[in-house]
């Protein structure tokens, strides 16, 4: 069920987001609607590669948590330089298991 948030903008922002809706063919609450689903999606992206740098959450649990592929959080993380969690210790370990 819909739930109706409510903010306030400066005029300039208010200004700028109408002319991005007449110039989309669409009403201020769709432009508005979008974007705060790509913002939060961003976040969350931002927020979970960062957990996994910090070695907190796998990739594979970062993509759940954002809800997308296990392969789209892969190219996101080539896409925007994340450092892989994998010390010389975890090689080691790998090397040991073949």
């Amino acid at each position: 069920m819909p739930v109706t948030l409510t903010t306030r903008v400066d005029d300039k922002l208010a200004k700028l987001i109408d002319e991005i809706a007449k110039q989309e063919g669409m009403d201020r609450s769709t432009i508005m609607r979008r974007f705060l689903s790509k913002a939060v999606k961003e976040w969350l992206i931002e927020k979970n590669l960062k957990d996994y740098e910090e070695g907190k959450i796998t990739l594979w649990q970062a993509a759940e948590n954002c809800g997308i592929s296990l392969w789209e959080i892969i190219n996101e993380a080539k896409k925007r330089g994340a450092i892989v969690p994998y010390t010389l210790e975890d090689l080691k370990e790998d090397f040991k298991d073949i």
